[in-house]
């Protein structure tokens, strides 16, 4: 009987936190395997932040296995694309699912943070900056080296660096295909946090594990609105505040957490995520 692998893309639970884990070793490079796996953890991760679902995650982390983060997508993958019928459709079929992809990452309703212990390339680099929160390790090293194959970056890491560094820097970045650490990101308002190398993968679980416990319908309004704000301006995030603001007064979490602040004091509240 043939051994069964485990998917180089799964989703684990961590309590409240959705874990989804990238293992593809030696490299964890990013394969049509991978994209596929990566699809269904994003489908799956949609379902477990529903609101209505009873057991719902409530905060999302994405880390990886091994010494890197991913060294990047498998070059033969866009070979066959540039060698094979139609490259020209079959590379635009390929962008439009990974964008679809980011945007759902985007899109969940929930706080999502990426930890990156070390190498983090390309597709991975991309991911990442999809997410709300991006953690590094201390020796932990960026880059969108698409040049090196005559591609540009296309899973949204150009328009997505912009908005965190500016137009500028994510033409810097992406033009050299330099290797950029985690250091120099956090000064580009790229990476949030740099944690010690030691007891990173830990320090990224507490975090999570933080966000997860906040209240969550607050957060998913934070969310939308941040969201709003940078792509449309400060007046269309304005328009939305009665609308996302106005419903957490009919939450539980807002509810116990008022009277709690009355009773015993600012910070003393637990929330449900309802």
């Amino acid at each position: 009987m043939t051994e069964q692998t485990a998917p180089p893309v799964r989703v684990e639970r961590d309590g409240d936190v959705a874990v989804v884990v990238l293992d593809n070793p030696p490299l964890n490079l990013f394969t049509p395997a991978v994209f596929q796996a990566l699809d269904a953890a994003v489908a799956e991760l949609v379902a477990l932040t529903d609101p209505q679902r009873p057991d719902r995650a409530r905060a999302v982390l994405f880390e990886a296995r091994g010494k890197v983060v991913s060294g990047g997508v498998d070059v033969t993958f866009f070979r066959d694309i540039a060698e094979g019928p139609d490259p020209v459709g079959r590379g635009g079929e390929l962008w439009a699912q990974l964008l679809r992809v980011a945007q759902a990452v985007e899109d969940l309703p929930v706080p999502t943070v990426f930890a990156a212990h070390g190498l983090t390339l390309t597709a991975a680099f991309e991911l990442s900056l999809a997410c709300d929160i991006l953690l590094a390790g201390e020796k932990a090293s960026f880059g969108l080296v698409e040049i090196v194959v005559g591609l540009t970056p296309s899973m949204g890491g150009p328009q997505r660096l912009a908005e965190r560094a500016g137009a500028a820097r994510a033409r810097e970045l992406i033009f050299t295909g330099e290797r950029y650490p985690a250091a120099v990101l956090e000064r580009w308002n790229v990476v949030n946090r740099v944690l010690p190398d030691e007891g990173f993968a830990e320090a990224a679980r507490v975090y999570a594990r933080q966000v997860a416990a906040g209240p969550t319908l607050a957060h998913a309004a934070t969310k939308r609105l941040v969201a709003t704000s940078v792509r449309e301006g400060a007046r269309a995030a304005d328009a939305l505040v009665s609308e996302v603001s106005g419903a957490l007064f009919a939450s539980d979490d807002l509810r116990g957490a008022v009277r709690s602040f009355l009773t015993e004091g600012p910070g003393t509240a637990t929330y449900s995520g309802r």
